[in-house]
């Protein structure tokens, strides 16, 4: 969950569909020739970057690892919205943004293969972007500092804004969406895919490609027609628990092994010569429940709460006891 000092934000709209500008790299990667678009979508912190920005600045300026791991299970209980949790963790800090930064820089380790999958993505004109519940202004910086400026600036950051004192007393999130999550990635990639619709020349829809690693890629991850999760760590796990089609990596020069057979078997598929199997099932059934109450029974089953509230936070994220209206906002079933 990251931050940086930033004026205050000014609403934009970004074109998620296409890259900002062609890029030449003196040796390219190899080349993929199929029509339709991909668009990749990935978490940052645990996926990109190995450590969590957020967690770095509170254990070191902020409130604290102690109280940030109590907040924390705050949020898992469902006791506290992650919403509200946050700007209490991001208020806990004290520090100029720059003087933040440095223990970031020293800490943060990025994924070894990364910046080569990153090259890879421009040279095919496959559109890359970040989405995460943290801040965009410390995504931007970290970035900018371990990609360069230059491949960093093709990188669209999909993120909450913030507002940064200078002196560093006061660190305030702006949140891109009126929800207790602060930042819908679902909703976030539903538009991108409509933009790229939209845009497409040939009229093709765009595949949409995921990658994370934890419990808070949910939303975004049940939009997204083939799912990364990284190997060992908790999106992999509910995968697997709940049978979600997904395809482990360790490293992203695993992904960009993948997405070259993806690309291959999609063009078969355009083809009329089947259906690739590394697709994800659920993405349409997904978007296909439209109403709040229509939660599948396959997330109402749930034990844990904090997956619940992460994949339908309108039903499940009530953390006023009360407030609960139990299996009445479960749907029996949900079409395929």
């Amino acid at each position: 969950m990251p931050a940086a000092v930033t004026p205050p934000a000014v609403s934009e709209v970004k074109d998620l569909s296409v890259p900002k500008t062609s890029y030449m790299p003196t040796q390219r990667p190899e080349m993929l020739h199929t029509k339709r678009k991909i668009i990749c979508f990935s978490d940052f912190d645990g996926t990109i970057f190995m450590q969590d920005t957020g967690h770095i600045l509170f254990d070191a300026h902020g409130c604290g690892s102690k109280r940030r791991e109590i907040l924390d299970e705050q949020i898992k209980t469902g006791e506290r919205s992650f919403r509200e949790v946050s700007e209490e963790m991001w208020g806990s800090l004290n520090v100029p943004f720059e003087d933040g930064f440095e223990v970031m820089q020293q800490t943060l380790e990025i994924d070894p293969d990364f910046q080569a999958f990153h090259k890879f993505c421009l040279a095919n004109n496959i559109p890359f972007n970040v989405i995460s519940a943290g801040l965009k202004p410390i995504l931007r910086k970290v970035l900018d500092t371990f990609l360069g400026e230059e491949d960093s600036s093709h990188i669209e950051i999909v993120a909450n804004e913030a507002q940064i004192s200078e002196d560093g007393s006061e660190w305030k999130p702006v949140w891109r969406h009126d929800t207790e999550l602060g930042h819908d990635k679902a909703l976030s990639i539903t538009e991108a895919r409509e933009n790229a619709k939209l845009t497409a020349e040939d009229g093709t829809i765009p595949l949409i490609v995921f990658i994370g690693d934890g419990v808070s890629d949910l939303p975004a991850a049940r939009e997204a027609d083939v799912l990364f999760a990284r190997r060992g760590l908790r999106l992999e796990e509910y995968c697997i628990e709940h049978k979600i089609a997904y395809i482990p990596f360790d490293t992203f020069a695993d992904i960009q092994k993948e997405v070259e057979k993806i690309r291959e078997e999609d063009e078969r598929k355009t083809r009329g010569q089947g259906r690739p199997v590394r697709f994800n099932p659920r993405a349409n059934l997904w978007r296909r429940v439209s109403s709040q109450k229509a939660v599948p029974l396959l997330v109402a089953s749930t034990p844990s709460k904090e997956e619940k509230m992460f994949l339908w936070p309108g039903a499940f994220s009530e953390y006023n006891p009360k407030a609960h209206n139990g299996p009445e906002r479960i749907a029996e079933s949900v079409a395929a």
